[in-house]
């Protein structure tokens, strides 16, 4: 087991991701990535023999409350190690992840995929955070992380094939504000895509995302939050199409996607009574990634009003990364990083 002492406060103006604030995200992710319980399985056991303990089912990705979370842990791990590979905890992130990315565990996490009724697990949330994991780390310096990028493809093999199975098949985009939503994972699911170097799933990303969203006009974006959202269905897609639409294309698409808000340039930061509640602190991480999403729409626009009113979402959130309650702190941090990446 890895043990990190906890000692994460952030500041309120604070929006620089530096050596200090990684190591704070860092000391989140190594305190849950090996710790079995409290767990949130999605398992569909087909016989009494499945009924098996979080760590027995998926060696590799156990901990951290539940399976996508763990593996976004471990994909945070690894960006900041190459970002500040000088990081206190960096012995103990490469100790993680070779004990977690060994090939025994990721042989019986493929093995788990391959079994009956196991066509919807982590679709498609988990599946583009596991390859966001293998594209960070082909694009990683250093022996270690070439082993663990080698030790994991078979895992991201399985999950590209069945993108190429599922997504020509899926005929309407999911925009909800939680885990299934079609814009987030078809932008990271792109990513990987190209640092891969895999044209056929670049080009059968783009055709989907044209395809489901290249129409969209006047989003509804009064309707936005729901209660438990950590997305915003809304500046999710447009996030997404400023990868897939050439930047004239881009601009004209976009305001009339959104119009209201890019005229006005306003949007308030959601309110979270309760962090305690797993449901309700999901509006932290509503927070950071609209923040993401309003730095990565105003790159394309040009639109400085939008990184200050990603600056208003990230400062409402991110003195509360660390809370000291485990709903928010096992997966916090990796929003957080993915919002100071994109400022």
């Amino acid at each position: 087991m890895i043990a990190a002492v906890l000692a994460v406060t952030l500041s309120a103006t604070d929006l620089t991701l530096d050596a200090a604030a990684a190591s704070r995200f860092v000391q989140l992710a190594l305190k849950c990535v090996q710790r079995e319980y409290p767990n949130k399985l999605d398992h569909v056991m087909n016989d009494a023999g499945e009924v098996q303990s979080p760590k027995a089912l998926h060696p590799s990705f156990y901990g951290c409350f539940d399976w996508h979370s763990s593996v976004h842990g471990h994909w945070m791990m690894v960006r900041l190690l190459q970002r500040f590979p000088a990081l206190p905890e960096a012995a103990l992130i490469r100790a993680a992840l070779d004990e977690n990315l060994k090939p025994a565990n990721i042989a019986v996490e493929v093995a788990y995929w391959k079994k009956p009724n196991r066509k919807s697990f982590e679709r498609t949330y988990g599946w583009a955070w596991l390859l966001a994991l293998s594209a960070e780390l082909k694009s990683a310096s250093g022996a270690d992380a070439q082993r663990w990028d080698k030790d994991l493809q078979p895992l991201a093999d399985t999950i590209i094939e069945a993108l190429h199975v599922f997504l020509p098949k899926q005929s309407y985009a999911i925009r909800t504000g939680v885990h299934p939503n079609t814009a987030f994972s078809l932008s990271l699911i792109r990513d990987y895509a190209r640092a891969a170097k895999d044209g056929k799933l670049a080009a059968l990303v783009d055709e989907r995302a044209r395809y489901y969203f290249g129409g969209d006009r006047d989003a509804p974006m009064s309707w936005e939050p729901g209660g438990e959202d950590f997305f915003s269905p809304s500046l999710e897609e447009a996030a997404l199409m400023t990868k897939v639409l050439p930047r004239k294309e881009y601009g004209t698409w976009v305001h009339g996607f959104l119009p209201a808000l890019l005229k006005t340039g306003k949007l308030a930061p959601a309110v979270v009574t309760d962090r305690t509640d797993p449901k309700i602190v999901h509006l932290d991480g509503l927070n950071l990634s609209r923040a993401r999403a309003l730095y990565t729409i105003a790159a394309a626009l040009g639109d400085p009003r939008l990184v200050a009113l990603g600056d208003i979402h990230a400062r409402a959130t991110l003195p509360h990364i660390a809370s000291g309650s485990y709903e928010g702190e096992h997966w916090l941090a990796t929003f957080a990083a993915q919002m100071m990446d994109a400022r």
